[in-house]
């Protein structure tokens, strides 16, 4: 084998992302002052373009941060010490998120699921009817579960909040499914949104977001988790007049104003669509292959990412290598207890019909290489879906 990889580099891990070219150039441009009149008229673009993302008319708070600052935002901003949040296992980072709420002094319970599917919206409202004191003050939810390509229901989420008529905040992490899968935090009623810039956004890790409803801010006004630097409305008073509480990622937020407005160029009905038909030509050719998908619930295949299961006795972490050193591609690995047993695709923000094909390519040479039986011809089943034969 040569001593170095040729080509481009096919980054097709669910996360962090191909960054386009213009955020990239944007992100290298000199760096502005950022109490400045540049910066403010940068930060009142970014402040007022993030909104419509996430669909939502109400403050959209941004942080120098990666997805697990937005979650610990979240949690600090509306609970106290010793408060029950529910949350359900849909995989790795639901139970990330679980740890880190108990970190925080809170006491989280987790629904138990099978890592194969969604939120179960009727165990939920279930629970929250056993509630009758209303003790469980938020339900905190993975919208698309990294781990298993698995995106579950949110509305259903809400309706199932509203018939059991208990008042606690839905907190919905968005941090694969943002500007990859439609989203609606109007819309759908939830009252905190985490995301994160290194997925659907298109950016490099570095930025994490809560979009907040009014019941949400109410409930900051009593909580009692300690913040400082994760403090909603420090950054809701200094975004108002397009500054912020201290020194901002600027360079950040300037590649953030060029994604924006190439999400908004293309339409997000378009980068939904787009989305959507990589992730069917994706599970064409699994299923061509003769292999399962980690998400056993047709409704509720992921648009971002296909997590992909191996025959037994077959090492998914040595297919990663295998297909890392002959195509120069990286591919996700398994978490916890999907160890070595499933690999993921990423397929989500910047990358097009062609990026798809190749990646699909670069898996079957691996399969090959490693002798891992498989029927040939995934790349064609793809093109049928791509082409729109299929």
């Amino acid at each position: 084998m040569p001593s170095i990889a040729t080509g481009r580099h096919f980054l097709q891990i669910p996360g962090p992302t191909n960054c386009p070219l213009p955020v990239l150039e944007a992100i290298a441009r000199p760096t502005i002052d950022h109490r400045g009149p540049e910066f403010k008229r940068l930060a009142g673009t970014v402040l007022e373009g993030i909104r419509p993302i996430f669909g939502t008319c109400e403050p959209v708070i941004i942080f120098p941060a990666s997805g697990t600052g937005a979650w610990e935002a979240a949690l600090v901003n509306t609970l106290s010490p010793g408060d029950h949040v529910l949350m359900f296992e849909t995989g790795w980072f639901a139970s990330l998120w679980r740890k880190l709420a108990e970190r925080l002094g809170l006491k989280a319970e987790i629904l138990p699921g099978d890592w194969r599917g969604g939120v179960d919206a009727a165990a939920i409202e279930a629970r929250l009817r056993a509630d009758r004191g209303h003790a469980i003050k938020a339900v905190c939810v993975v919208h698309n579960e990294t781990s298993t390509g698995v995106a579950s229901d949110i509305p259903a989420l809400r309706k199932a909040i509203d018939a059991a008529g208990h008042p606690a905040l839905m907190m919905v992490d968005t941090i694969s499914s943002l500007a990859s899968i439609e989203y609606d935090h109007d819309g759908w009623g939830v009252d905190v949104t985490v995301a994160g810039s290194q997925k659907g956004l298109m950016l490099p890790p570095g930025l994490s977001f809560n979009a907040v409803s009014p019941k949400a801010r109410a409930a900051s006004v009593t909580a009692r988790l300690p913040r400082a630097f994760w403090d909603w409305e420090d950054m809701i008073a200094a975004n108002a007049s397009n500054v912020f509480p201290y020194t901002p990622a600027t360079n950040m937020l300037q590649g953030l104003k060029v994604a924006i407005e190439l999400l908004q160029a293309e339409g997000m009905d378009n980068v939904f669509a787009r989305h959507e038909r990589a992730a069917r030509a994706t599970r064409a050719a699994v299923a061509h292959w003769g292999f399962e998908t980690q998400c056993a619930d047709p409704a509720r295949h992921s648009a971002s990412l296909t997590a992909v299961r191996l025959p037994e006795g077959h090492s998914a972490d040595a297919l990663r290598e295998t297909i890392l050193e002959r195509a120069n591609m990286s591919l996700g690995n398994g978490l916890g207890p999907l160890a070595d047993r499933v690999f993921r695709i990423g397929h989500l923000g910047d990358f097009s019909d062609a990026s798809v094909t190749g990646t699909i390519a670069g898996v079957e040479l691996g399969l090959k290489q490693a002798g891992i039986p498989h029927r040939g011809g995934g790349v064609e089943a793809a093109l049928g879906i791509l082409a729109g034969n299929a």
